[in-house]
Formats: structure tokens, sequence, C-alpha cells
């Protein structure tokens, strides 16, 4: 049998959702994932550098975690498993929300890869910006109340703080003029594209490629472009996904540009020449992210690098179906849409397939964090 969740180690709730103790017998599926696999996204997280964006601070136990994880040899299956159950207490995440009976919602992302180049030329004339010298990144718990709340703002000469430019500022203006710019896509869709998923690859007009980074962005709120075509248009939430919001924003130009601007949070990026090609794009928090076992939550709420047990569907690429999902995923990054204690990402990798099945992600999932024992392996209830 598997330990006994240790409910005195872990808080009983969260903002928006209860945690319910629950034993690792009793989670379908726990015994037949691939937990190796987890375990090495999560011994990335426990060697990363400082986050990107900043997160809640790790709970009492995660340091210990990882620090056993770093000392021990690569661990096959079993051994993976063992080492989550001992150094772990699972607990299922019930959002409180009306209408959500005890679910979570699950959406998914991935690395867009495009063709570009690193200089202005035919057939490549939408900028990617590098970040600003001017922005500032506010810290976790701080906004820019005015006409906020955003959370990052522009530093004016004088030093104080005022907002930064909306994307229909920095596209309809000369605001940006100033901006280093790092690379040139074909369009605005695309550019929308790679801020969407805050990351892509290039592929250079030259040969070869370039990886592209997530650097900053203008702290104003994200809008669903999507959803507002649903509304908009009458398409039924089902069949609003990404393709078809592509097909829609490219053909029509005139009118794409303008309906992007509905979504005033726009991202910047930097070159990201640290990355192997075989590594993924790097995460909120700060770790290459490893396709169907890195996962986006809310900062706000949960700290990076605390595992997560998804329990639902995907989709197939056959238009339609799905499959089963029992995945152990680690938590490595985040998001302006990711918003609740029951709201994730999963990320699926990089290209046109890892795309097809991400725009069709968006299930109810049952979740459960696996929570640090303070103690350590010998700190469960008896």
């Amino acid at each position: 049998m598997a330990a006994a969740p240790c409910a005195q180690a872990a808080p009983a709730s969260v903002d928006g959702a209860t945690l319910a103790p629950v034993a690792f017998d009793a989670i379908s599926g726990w015994r037949d994932d691939h937990h190796e696999l987890a375990f090495a996204a999560f011994l990335k997280g426990c060697a990363a550098p400082p986050p990107l964006r900043t997160a809640l601070p790790e709970p009492a136990g995660l340091r210990a975690a990882c620090e056993a994880a770093l000392a021990a040899p690569a661990p096959d299956r079993e051994a993976a498993r063992r080492f989550f159950e001992r150094w772990f207490s699972p607990l299922r995440i019930l959002p409180s929300a009306p209408g959500r009976s005890g679910q979570g919602f699950l959406t998914g992302y991935f690395e867009p890869a495009f063709p570009g180049s690193l200089n202005r030329q035919e057939g490549f004339t939408t900028p990617l910006y590098g970040r600003p010298a001017d922005l500032v990144t506010l810290g976790q718990g701080e906004l820019l109340s005015s006409p906020g709340p955003l959370q990052a703002a522009r530093r004016l000469p004088d030093g104080s703080l005022g907002p930064y430019p909306t994307r229909r500022e920095i596209e309809d203006s000369e605001v940006a003029r100033e901006w280093p710019v790092i690379a040139w896509v074909r369009d605005p869709v695309d550019r929308f594209i790679m801020q969407v998923q805050g990351s892509a690859r290039l592929s250079l007009p030259e040969g070869g490629s370039a990886r592209i980074a997530y650097a900053g962005r203008n702290g104003h709120p994200y809008v669903s472009l999507g959803q507002l075509l649903s509304q908009t248009e009458s398409i039924a939430p089902a069949d609003m996904t990404m393709d078809r919001l592509v097909a829609r924003l490219k053909g029509d130009p005139g009118w794409s540009r303008r309906f992007i601007w509905n979504n005033p949070s726009f991202v910047f990026f930097r070159i990201a020449s640290e990355l192997d090609p075989a590594d993924g794009p790097i995460g909120g928090a700060g770790v290459s992210l490893t396709p169907h076992r890195s996962v986006a939550a809310d900062r706000t709420i949960w700290s990076y690098g605390l595992p997560l047990w998804l329990d639902g569907a995907l989709p197939l690429a056959e238009r339609g179906r799905t499959g089963p999902l029992q995945r152990l995923t680690i938590i490595q990054d985040t998001g302006s849409a990711i918003v609740g204690a029951a709201r994730f990402d999963l990320f699926y990798g990089t290209g046109e397939e890892a795309g097809f099945v991400a725009g069709r992600t968006r299930h109810d999932v049952a979740a459960t964090v696996l929570w640090p024992r303070p103690g350590g392996p010998d700190a469960a209830v008896r």
C-alpha cells in the first residue's frame, strides 16, 4: 500500500478550492504512469535558475525533495513512483466555482514553428520586439492601480511609473520606434500566435533556425480572441479551435489587425541561443519545458515545481475523438489566461501536430496536487 497522505502538513484550502487528502492507491491510473518521465521534468526544475516570472514561494519540504532528487541516481519507472510517494502527499483540488462540480479545466499550448528572418526583407515585415529598456515587470502581488490593475509598468523620465501602451497603441503609433527588434515574421497573425504561446521556432531563409523566448509583456490583461470570435460570430465554443481562429484572421488581414486589438496584452521576446534543438522552450519557472509533462498554472496560487496529477481526456489526431489522460505533470509555467486554483494548461511540444492537439484541448479535468511533506519521507500521518 502507498503511504497515506499527510493531512497535517498541507493546507486545507487555497484561494478558490478545497484540498482534500487522498491516498495514492485511490488515484485512478497512478501505478500505470511513467513516473520516470515526470521525475526527469521535476529534476530540471530543481536545478533551474531564478524564474522568469515570480510565483508563490515554494512550500516547506519542496527544497528537501529537490535535494533528494538531485542526489539520487536516475530512477526507473518504479523507483520514480516510490520517490513521489515518499516525499509528497496527494491532495485532490476541489474548486468552489459554481458549476464546476469538483472539476478543473484544462487547455493546451505548444511551441509554434514559423518562417522568419533576423533581418527585415521581402516577406518578413512584422517585427518581433525585444524587451524595451523602460519596461518594469512588477513583482508578485504588485499591481499598477491606474488604469489597471496592470502587472507591468513604464518607467517615466522622472522615475515614476505609468501604464505601458496597449497592443493597439503599440501597433497603431510610433511608440515602438525606439524598441529593439530581434526578428521579423510574415504578418501580425504569426506574431499574435507566438505571443499567445509565449515562444516559437523560426526557420530562417538562409537555412538554420532561431529559438524565440518570452522576455516580458506590457502588463495589460489577456483577452481570448477565440472566445470573442465565438460570441460575435455565433460559433459554438467546442468548434472554436486555434486553427479555425487562425484561418479567420489570415483570411481578412484588414479586419484581423483591428480584431487583434481587442486583446491589449503584448508580449516581448528574446533570442534563446542557449537552447539546444532538442530542448523545449523556456517556461515561467526558467526551465526548459517537457512535452506532456510540463504544465502552466496560476502563479499567484501555486508554486513552481509542484507535481500535479491530471485525470481527464485528451483530444486525439482523429477529429472528434478523445483518449484518456492520467498523467503526472510538473508545474513549470504560467500564463495571463491561466487564472484560478483548478485552471491548467498542458504543454504539448513543438510544431503542427502539437498545435493541432493543443488547440482542441478544452476539457474538464480532475486535478490532484502532490504536496511536499515538511518532515521528509518519514512524515506521513500514522
